[in-house]
């Protein structure tokens, strides 16, 4: 092998020029080429997780765009680490956009920002390499050669680069930039994450899952109390829960391990013949430590294996089955959720004397409650836009006192998805009334920021249908058929 300091065409790029390996593969070379400069550190290299802010924009949200970016950006290999919906504040849009505010349409753009709902992401580059931008190039130096020995001409080895995108890059590519915005200033993102995800740090390595949790009827009926008891303590938390008697192909669907057994009918008849208790349980790492809590399937198996499970704990003489039943998987538990407690919309609206800060504290409350914010934006309700909203009142001769409220300055609208959402927004909010909702319901909206029948915070459609149709003619979407499910 020649050094090449003897070869003299390679001289003069001495002490300019540092080593590379190619390798050839089927005619191919290839090498990996770095844009960082001397002593920085690659991003790709380090050992500490790197992470980007994306900003999904309202017009994005509104026109439903944010599933299709965030598939995008999974199908990348890119991670999302965490996610939620809000409404930016004034001080939140502008520290992330401080270095565009010096354009002239700035104050135009912010009052964009916080007049709807924004989709906030933490993105991390995940565990796996990302797929390559890959540019061949071919070898000018080289041209085509003759095989001598099989007289057929041989193809000239090409230069392939090999780059690796950025979160920014990839989304230019894609055609979704505009969409999108991101900081990956690694300063900045630690700022911005800061100020988004307080308690990021401290829940990352969490692994939340939800999952479906079922007490079959003899134990609904006889120890209910002793088992939330017992979920309570083991650090699950109960997100929804509702008394369901199932349908026989219901209960057959739930109880299929067992259908070769002998007392399969026995089975069905005591699936059938009373209300379980259907629960959505959250916890870290909540698959492995119901199934470690339940204990096996059969009764026999948990005596040998886990005497300690509440299947032994909570048996059942004649049954020799879990009186237990919890999801598989997560792609399981996910299905029977949405079957089990099919979302329903609902539509909400935050009146204009409440405050910026109430309104913050409101929002709080809502997605403590358990709702998903679908969507959302800021409007200045006139009589045409209140008429859909207050439809049925619209004739009274008090109607003239609400839009002169409603006329005040800008509402909040927005689409509040949860399963039984009509009447669950409607404990949320209180009695019409701020004095009766302080007596009737202390920790309600209207009791905590309420200051008059007319000036009571919050609104909420009455029934499902009412619901429908002011979502429809207010966001101009469309509501699934049968959105109250079974």
């Amino acid at each position: 092998m020649a050094e090449a300091d003897n070869i003299v065409t390679l001289q003069s790029f001495r002490d300019k020029c540092e080593p590379v390996f190619l390798f050839s593969v089927y005619h191919e070379i290839t090498f990996v080429d770095s844009d960082a400069e001397d002593g920085e550190e690659s991003p790709y290299e380090s050992a500490e997780q790197l992470y980007s802010i994306a900003i999904i924009k309202p017009d994005a949200v509104i026109a439903r765009k944010s599933l299709e970016i965030k598939k995008k950006i999974l199908e990348a290999g890119f991670v999302i680490e965490i996610e939620d919906k809000r409404v930016l504040t004034e001080q939140q849009v502008r520290d992330f956009y401080s270095q565009i505010a010096d354009q002239p349409d700035f104050e135009d753009f912010v009052l964009f920002m916080t007049n709807g709902l924004s989709h906030i992401l933490v993105i991390s580059q995940g565990n796996e390499e990302q797929p390559a931008w890959e540019e061949t190039e071919p070898n000018p130096e080289t041209e085509t050669k003759v095989d001598e020995d099989h007289h057929h001409e041989v193809a000239p080895p090409t230069l392939r680069k090999e780059k690796r995108y950025s979160l920014q890059e990839y989304l230019e590519r894609q055609h979704i930039s505009q969409l999108c915005d991101i900081e990956d200033s690694i300063a900045n993102v630690n700022k911005f994450i800061d100020m988004f995800f307080p308690d990021f740090k401290s829940v990352k390595n969490l692994k939340l899952e939800k999952i479906l949790a079922l007490l079959r009827p003899d134990l609904f009926q006889e120890k209910k109390e002793n088992v939330l008891g017992i979920i309570h303590d083991e650090g699950f938390k109960i997100l929804m829960q509702r008394p369901i008697v199932l349908s026989e192909e219901e209960a057959q669907t739930l109880c299929k391990e067992y259908e070769n057994e002998d007392y399969f009918e026995n089975l069905i008849k005591k699936m059938t013949s009373g209300p379980s208790l259907a629960l959505v349980l959250l916890r870290d790492n909540c698959l492995q430590h119901w199934k470690e809590l339940i204990g096996p399937s059969s009764v026999e198996k948990a005596k040998t294996s886990l005497p300690e499970s509440l299947c032994v704990q909570f048996a059942v003489e004649g049954l020799p089955i879990n009186q237990l039943y919890g999801s598989d998987s997560l792609e399981t538990a996910e299905k029977e959720i949405r079957y089990f407690f099919p979302p329903q919309q609902t539509l909400a609206l935050i009146k204009p004397h409440v405050t910026q800060e109430q309104r913050e504290e409101i929002l709080k409350y809502i997605k403590e409650a358990g709702f998903e914010i679908t969507q959302m934006k800021e409007m200045l309700l006139n009589e045409e836009a209140a008429d859909k909203i207050y439809s049925k009142i619209k004739t009274k001769d008090f109607y003239k006192d609400v839009l002169e409220v409603l006329s005040e300055g800008l509402s909040l609208v927005m689409i509040l998805t949860k399963w039984n959402a009509v009447s669950d927004w409607r404990r949320l909010m209180g009695p019409v009334d701020p004095d009766e909702a302080k007596l009737l319901s202390p920790d309600s909206i209207r009791a905590q920021f309420g200051t008059s029948v007319l000036k009571n915070a919050v609104h909420g459609s009455s029934n499902i249908h009412e619901a429908m149709e002011t979502i429809n003619q207010m966001f101009e979407v469309l509501v699934p058929e049968n959105p109250e499910g079974n």
